[in-house]
């Protein structure tokens, strides 16, 4: 009411000043309008053709006819202000939009997927011609209201259908804002010259002057387009503040160039725009979840055009998609407080059900890390009870159990987290709108959400019932992880990187690991043949190597420390299967390679397919006593007492930190009756296991840790105590 009263009292002002002159804003003396073509007559006696719509004021002008899209590409060599729509043609683009609009929803409510889809791409295909239409005119201040929606509702509709935003979507914005620039400027130009009139109490200027204004506004306003999307918002927004009809349809598309700059991380822009629409472009504030939430669209009237979705339903999407993205990357930095406020932020707005199972994980996540495994059990249950994606609560349920001790339950919950990756889902069709799940980036890899495909699944269950002593539970699950990877279900398998896993030749040896320790010696000889048969082309010869040694040779082919492992779990294999000599035979081959082997060989030598042999210098050493030590062990099995003791001794030079080698030489010089080294090395024994033990600062791979606890000195002190006994003399002195 308050904008159609001053549109009403500048008309009666300009008509009082137009019957004292007899000449008005753009008419000449005879009441004839001007153009640039001349002078012709006109017959709307209102000053600038001001005219009232349902109650309010707005510019306009009336076309002989409503111009077709053919017709439309002439009228763009009209001058601006001539070619206006009639008001019968806005009525008929707007009832087209508003059927678009109500078959996009029918198709949205349609059950058949082909009929939905088809009532759809009709829609989209309606709303580009309508758009066409449009676009085909002059930009005019009448029409743009309508020409926003119909842009609106067809890049919300395609961006859905598209399950994202394109270039092409971008493109249509920047479009829409560079027809609506120049005429949101001359207006709010004109519109200040008339009021600077009624201050004034002046006689308004000639339309020549008028024009001339507009024409000089409309160069100034090509440098600040120049600027970018940015300047073009600036420039917009400023110069729409006096046009209210088109602040509605304007706010619904800074909407949309907000969610495409969420989308892409144009975090900048998007606060800019931001700041922008709330009118505090200059004040500090930089926070995006604040500047949302003080963000107020205008409501749009009973009689607007309709919409697919309004601007302040699509700023609700942006607010909970905004506090889902910080909440989860505060999370990863480790910002807890901060992420556990956004999160809360995100599970309170409109957040549908597979967004809310991923609200509820990533708070349980941070309660966990919190120190608050209550609160966090109880968001995971509710994210389970969410809907059908449970991959994730169960991942991070696990991790829970597992930081709490309860192995029973931490197992159970990967057992049904690989139950849940087996089962293919059937989601529901996505709404025809701008949805929170549009706006958010694709799930990284390293996120604590990612819970990764069932093979990955598989192998965390196989790994922890290896590590937890479950040795039959650990090879059912490594044999069923294996003939999900070799029978083509899953063409590679993948380690999650989060903590880094194995590579594939390393799954065969920890398979081969859980065999053994499972009494199946049988099956890791078959699960080692087969690793061994599909890298055959990186494995040297023996006689070349023996040639190589006889020669002096430094270079060597590159031999993956994973290959000596293989060949060290095939002798342990024997060495259940009570066949020492076949034992000692495999692991005499895994220390001819393992001594040609360095860490610089592992880090420089070729992968095959794709994964890498890499291990450490630490890894290394432990590597190649473990095989020392197992073939000691099969030397006094055989009683060969004297190689037994060159292998010990060779292995205590190794690796001088490794105490189970100095524990079996020590019985080995005890066996030889060797008392004075034997007492000597009793002594420093001794003092080592006095000494506080530290904690080392390295890992390594699963299938070596289980097999050096095989050849680990069961009870040391009780050994020590033994040979103190025995050794009475050595412990006089």
């Amino acid at each position: 009411m308050e904008e159609a009263g001053v549109g009403a009292t500048t008309v009666s002002r300009r008509e009082s000043i137009s019957r004292i002159k007899g000449e008005s804003l753009l008419l000449g003396p005879g009441g004839e309008q001007r153009s640039c073509g001349g002078l012709r007559k006109r017959k709307d006696p209102s000053p600038l053709r001001w005219g009232p719509r349902r109650g309010r004021a707005y510019l306009s002008a009336v076309p002989s006819r409503c111009p077709t899209p053919a017709s439309a590409t002439m009228s763009h060599q009209t001058p601006l202000g001539t070619s206006v729509p009639h008001a019968s043609c806005l009525d008929l683009w707007r009832e087209k939009n508003d059927q678009l609009v109500r078959q996009a929803k029918v198709a949205q409510d349609s059950g058949l997927s082909l009929r939905r889809q088809q009532l759809a791409q009709d829609a989209l295909e309606g709303f580009r011609g309508l758009l066409r239409s449009l676009r085909g005119l002059p930009a005019a201040v009448p029409v743009l209201p309508l020409e926003l929606t119909v842009t609106c509702n067809f890049i919300t509709l395609r961006a859905s259908l598209a399950q994202g935003f394109t270039e092409d979507q971008a493109q249509d914005i920047q479009q829409g804002l560079e027809r609506g620039a120049p005429q949101t400027r001359s207006t709010f130009v004109i519109f200040g010259l008339l009021q600077e009139e009624k201050r004034r109490d002046e006689v308004p200027t000639s339309a020549v002057c008028v024009s001339s204004t507009v024409l000089e506004t409309q160069k100034q306003l090509g440098p600040r387009l120049e600027c970018g999307l940015r300047g073009l918002w600036d420039s917009v927004l400023h110069y729409s503040t006096l046009l209210l009809e088109v602040l509605p349809a304007l706010h619904h598309l800074a909407g949309l160039q907000a969610a495409v700059w969420l989308s892409t991380d144009c975090l900048g822009d998007l606060t800019f725009l931001l700041q922008t629409l709330n009118g505090n472009q200059s004040e500090a504030s930089e926070n995006l979840l604040l500047l949302l939430k003080t963000w107020s669209p205008p409501a749009e009237e009973s009689d607007a055009p309709l919409t697919l979705q309004d601007a302040r339903g699509l700023r609700d999407i942006l607010l909970t998609a905004s506090a889902y993205r910080q909440g989860l990357q505060e999370l990863i930095t480790g910002s807890l407080p901060r992420a556990l406020s956004s999160l809360q932020d995100a599970a309170s707005g409109l957040c549908p059900r597979p967004v809310l199972v991923q609200v509820y994980t990533a708070l349980g996540t941070c309660l966990r890390k919190m120190g608050n495994p209550q609160r966090a059990l109880l968001y995971l249950a509710a994210a389970l009870k969410g809907g059908a994606t449970c991959g994730p609560p169960l991942l991070e349920a696990s991790r829970l159990y597992r930081q709490l001790g309860n192995t029973a339950a931490e197992l159970e919950s990967l057992e049904l987290l690989v139950e849940a990756l087996n089962v293919t889902h059937s989601f529901e069709a996505p709404q025809l709108l701008i949805e929170v799940e549009l706006l958010l980036p694709r799930p990284h890899p390293a996120s604590p959400l990612h819970c990764g495909t069932q093979s990955q699944a598989k192998y965390l269950l196989a790994s922890r019932c290896l590590q937890v002593g479950r040795a039959e539970d650990a090879a059912e699950h490594y044999l069923d992880l294996l003939a999900l990877v070799l029978d083509g279900s899953e063409s590679k398998f993948f380690p999650l990187p989060s903590p880094p896993g194995p590579c594939m030749p390393e799954v065969f040896l920890e398979a081969a690991v859980a065999l053994i320790q499972a009494g199946r010696a049988q099956d890791a000889l078959t699960v080692c043949e087969e690793l061994l048969s599909r890298t055959s082309s990186l494995l040297p010869k023996m006689p070349q190597l023996r040639e190589d040694a006889k020669k002096g040779t430094k270079e060597s082919p590159h031999c993956p420390s994973w290959v000596s492992a293989t060949y060290l779990l095939q002798g342990q294999a024997w060495v259940q299967l009570g066949a020492p000599k076949e034992a000692i035979s495999e692991f005499s081959r895994c220390l001819e390679l393992l001594f040609r082997t360095t860490p610089k060989d592992e880090e420089q030598g070729p992968a095959s397919n794709g994964e890498k042999g890499c291990i450490s210098d630490v890894a290394l050493q432990q590597l190649r006593a473990a095989a020392l030590i197992s073939r000691g062990l099969q030397w006094v099995v055989i009683g060969q007492d004297t190689k037994a003791l060159q292998d010990f001794l060779l292995s205590v030079q190794m690796c001088p930190g490794n105490q189970d080698a100095s524990f079996h030489l020590l019985q080995t010089l005890r066996r030889m009756d060797r008392r004075d080294e034997a007492t000597a090395l009793w002594w420093r024994l001794k003092a080592q296991t006095e000494l506080p033990q530290e904690n080392a600062a390295w890992s390594l791979p699963l299938y070596l840790e289980t097999y050096l606890d095989w050849i680990h000195s069961p009870d040391r002190e009780t050994l020590l105590e033994e040979f103190q006994t025995s050794l009475p003399e050595a412990c006089d002195l």
